[in-house]
């Protein structure tokens, strides 16, 4: 019975979530908000709280019972503390326009000085039920308090209690006792009802009925259940690509829930139309209905995290024998689940020893057991097998592998608490640790249907990257979930209730109280202004900008600045219609001045120079540009920054002021041609015009060099070590200009070889004077007849040294440099 109280715990707190907040509150709350509270009432009431609350005795049900009337008076006093306030703001200012009250011993006149006691009268009358209301909201937070400890008090008591072990054989007698007694009993009460006249009559009467129920029940789950998994299952797979064929199998799917649990559900009312199966057949009837729906979703869940056939909408990435694993996994464990709550309404645990109760329900907790913790072993081994294919690691991934690890852990220390006695805890564990897992595969399986539906729609491509709507869908759901969660493991939906009420009024920043509606209002209103401030844009852009005369960039900048004065001036519409006082912005506005006069004076620079930038379009992305030592191509240009990616891949932030007052170099700002320089050297003796003609043939030929004007050849100086010629080529892309230069140089080289025509190095002949001072000689002393040291040397030793290409070129590389 546990676990159908938590669906429909579950379920009311999803409507809780969805729903406006007057539907979920108590009426007495509304009653109590809408009125005038009694305070008469309210202190009777407090004093018998406050008794039965210092008793000690009361059961959780009347603690339950007494919390919520609590919340409600409460919920009375929070709103009574706002009453008056327009009212009282306003005679605080009419007593501040009398002007400050006279000092001891100096009068003012008769009229201001009656005014000003008639005013502070007024005042205090209508102040005194705000001041009451905070006083009577003291008490009762404090009462609710106090309740709220004891309840955890006492579970954590219920918990930590140690029952005696059910491994231990001595206590197996009281548990076979106590089934014996509950199937004799069940016995009983049928014997006594087939020797009932008047229950046979109405068994007799009914029996058509009942048989029908039986037969189209056990056609359901024989054949049609089989009919609509495979309808599903040609939907899924043999529809290929096609997505709404895909969105409609996903609907369809629920279908293997609730036609199953129809039957189901037909088999307990027959059962309970033949009126012999008395009270403990009846518990076991409505238990049934559970068992239906347990097992089914279960089998559907484990079909949607494990499907028979490889789909890349695979929530869990693993092979087709552990998804085979999973899906038997999942029909194991809401067996499990449903065989236990029958059994739980069969025994009635309240009516049972502590030592029963421990031994029934210890293979329940050491086969659920087992099952969690295979599951999660299949987890972990999706993000193992998704690690090993070299996958991204995404934050699913990472979450599945927490919760997989999560399982094991739960799944294998569960049954050994309760094998030393604490079943209690270990159910408290095992159980909502199980609930867990079958919320998010139903998150999974939403968030899965959001995005195919979202991909039929929009027509995206399943290679695109993923789309942010769904994503921002996807995120809700999960924020919505938190509730269903908290309800799982063990949280009252008093609290959940209580916590959202105190969420709904909000807090208070000095008189302004904000709250969900403020936010609300906030974020409706700018995301209207916003939305507006971009029609206006896409309008200046598409229809008035282009039908003037203003240039590409002024009207970019017409566009940009435009978006900024509407986005600044929804978001201050926005906070005026929240409700948020604005009168504190000039301290902030007096702030930022100084500020930007002493620390943000170079943000203003560059914000002031991204607006130049926006408007004179010196650069545009796409470009490549050189400032300083940087070059590379525009990526972006903000007010504050343009991002330059270099040749080598880096990012390179430069602040706009240094594109503005400083050199910038645009290769490629109105076009995308340039030239290319290509030096060569020749040795001397070789047939100048044969150089001349073999260059310009390979100039011609060069593909990307433009035919206006063409390719030229220049004799341009005798060199030291060679003739310098040089190739000048017009290319379509300077991009490429490393490229062609490249190839170039390889043609040069091989008809250059072909020729016969050689390229020299660089020679130098090198003369030593006194040689045999090196040598460590004695030097011949000088005739007068000897000639002039300068014109006949002593000593000579000639030496080559190669410098390199003499028509090296020096020009910076390209974009295809890289």
């Amino acid at each position: 019975m546990q676990l159908i109280k938590v669906f429909i715990l579950a379920c009311f707190c999803t409507i809780a979530i969805v729903a406006p907040p007057q539907v979920v509150l108590a009426q007495s709350t509304e009653h109590a908000a809408s009125t005038a509270p009694d305070y008469e009432a309210w202190r009777s009431f407090a004093t018998r709280a406050e008794n039965v609350i210092d008793d000690g005795t009361p059961t959780e049900e009347v603690l339950e019972e007494l919390r919520q009337e609590l919340v409600a008076f409460r919920s009375a006093f929070l709103a009574a503390q706002d009453a008056n306030q327009s009212r009282i703001a306003s005679l605080r200012e009419q007593i501040s326009a009398l002007g400050a009250a006279p000092e001891e011993g100096v009068s003012e006149a008769p009229e201001i000085a009656a005014r000003r006691v008639e005013l502070h009268e007024q005042l205090a009358a209508l102040q005194a039920p705000g001041i009451a209301a905070q006083e009577a909201f003291r008490r009762a937070d404090g009462m609710i308090r106090q309740i709220d400890v004891l309840l955890r008090e006492r579970q954590a008591e219920a918990l930590l209690e140690l029952w005696p072990s059910p491994i231990n054989p001595v206590n197996w007698v009281d548990a076979a006792d106590a089934v014996w007694d509950r199937g004799f009993t069940f016995y009983t009460q049928v014997a006594n009802a087939l020797t009932d006249p008047a229950r046979l009559r109405e068994f007799r009467s009914n029996l058509p009925i009942v048989l029908l129920l039986f037969a189209f029940a056990g056609f359901v789950l024989l054949r049609g259940r089989l009919w609509i998994e495979r309808a599903v299952s040609r939907l899924l797979h043999e529809g290929g690509a096609h997505k709404s064929r895909r969105v409609f199998a996903e609907v369809a799917s629920l279908a293997q829930i609730i036609v199953p649990v129809t039957a189901v559900i037909a088999v307990a009312v027959a059962l309970d139309l033949t009126g012999i199966i008395g009270d403990i057949g009846s518990d076991l009837t409505n238990a049934l209905i559970g068992f239906g729906i347990i097992y089914f979703a279960a089998r559907w869940a484990g079909g949607e995290i494990f499907p028979a056939v490889d789909t890349p909408q695979m929530p869990l990435k693993l092979p087709e024998t552990r998804r085979r694993e999973g899906r038997f996994l999942s029909h194991l464990m809401g067996l499990i689940f449903g065989l236990s709550l029958m059994l739980m309404a069969f025994i009635d645990p309240d009516q049972q020893s502590d030592t029963a109760n421990a031994v029934i329900l210890f293979p329940v907790l050491v086969l659920a057991g087992i099952v969690l913790m295979r599951f999660g072993s299949l987890m972990t081994l999706h993000t193992k097998l998704c690690a090993d294919q070299g996958d991204e690691r995404r934050f699913y991934d990472r979450m599945i592998n927490i919760l997989g690890r999560g399982a094991v852990v739960i799944g294998a220390g569960a049954p050994v608490f309760a094998a030393i006695g604490y079943v209690q805890a270990a159910e408290a564990v095992l159980f909502p640790a199980v609930m867990s897992l079958w919320l998010v595969a139903v998150l999974i399986f939403i968030a899965q249907l959001v995005s195919d539906f979202h991909d039929m729609v929009t027509g995206r491509n399943p290679d695109d990257p993923d789309a942010l709507i769904p994503a921002l869908i996807s995120f809700g759901l999960v924020v919505l979930s938190l509730p269903v969660f908290a309800l799982v493991w063990g949280v009252r939906l008093t609290e959940l209730l209580e916590m959202w009420q105190v969420l709904r009024e909000g807090f208070r920043i000095g008189d302004t109280r904000i709250s969900p509606t403020n936010i609300l209002s906030f974020v409706i209103i700018f995301s209207i202004g916003y939305m507006l401030t971009r029609m206006v844009q896409g309008a200046l852009g598409s229809s008035v900008l282009p039908k003037t005369r203003i240039d590409k960039g002024g009207q970019k900048a017409i566009i940009s600045g435009t978006g900024y004065i509407g986005i600044f001036i929804a978001g201050l519409v926005a906070i005026s219609t929240a409700g948020i006082d604005l009168s504190g912005l000039a301290i902030v506005a007096g702030a930022l001045s100084v500020g930007i006069g002493f620390g943000l004076q170079n943000i203003v620079s560059n914000f002031i120079s991204g607006l130049i930038l926006l408007i004179e379009r010196p650069v545009a992305e796409g470009d490549w540009i050189e400032v300083g030592s940087t070059m590379g191509t525009v990526r972006s240009i903000s007010v504050r920054s343009t991002i330059i990616e270099t040749f080598d891949r880096t990012d390179v932030i430069v602040p706009n002021a240094d594109l503005i007052s400083g050199t910038v170099t645009n290769w490629t700002r109105f076009s995308q041609t340039g030239r290319v320089i290509i030096p060569v050297g020749v040795a001397y003796g070789s047939d100048t015009r044969k150089v001349e003609r073999i260059l310009k043939e390979i100039g011609d030929a060069q593909p990307l060099a433009l035919l206006d004007p063409s390719p030229a050849v220049h004799f341009t100086d005798f060199g030291a070590d060679a003739l310098e010629f040089e190739l000048r080529i017009v290319i379509s892309d300077v991009g490429l200009g490393l490229a062609v230069r490249t190839e170039v140089r390889h043609q040069i080289a091989e008809r250059f070889q072909q020729e016969g025509i050689e390229i020299p190095f660089a020679q130098r002949d090198i003369w030593l004077r006194n040689p045999e001072v090196l040598r460590g000689d004695t030097p011949a002393p000088a005739t007068p007849d000897a000639e002039p040291e300068a014109a006949q040397p002593k000593a000579m030793q000639h030496d080559e040294i190669t410098e390199g290409d003499a028509g090296g070129d020096t020009d910076p590389d390209g974009p295809d440099g890289r």
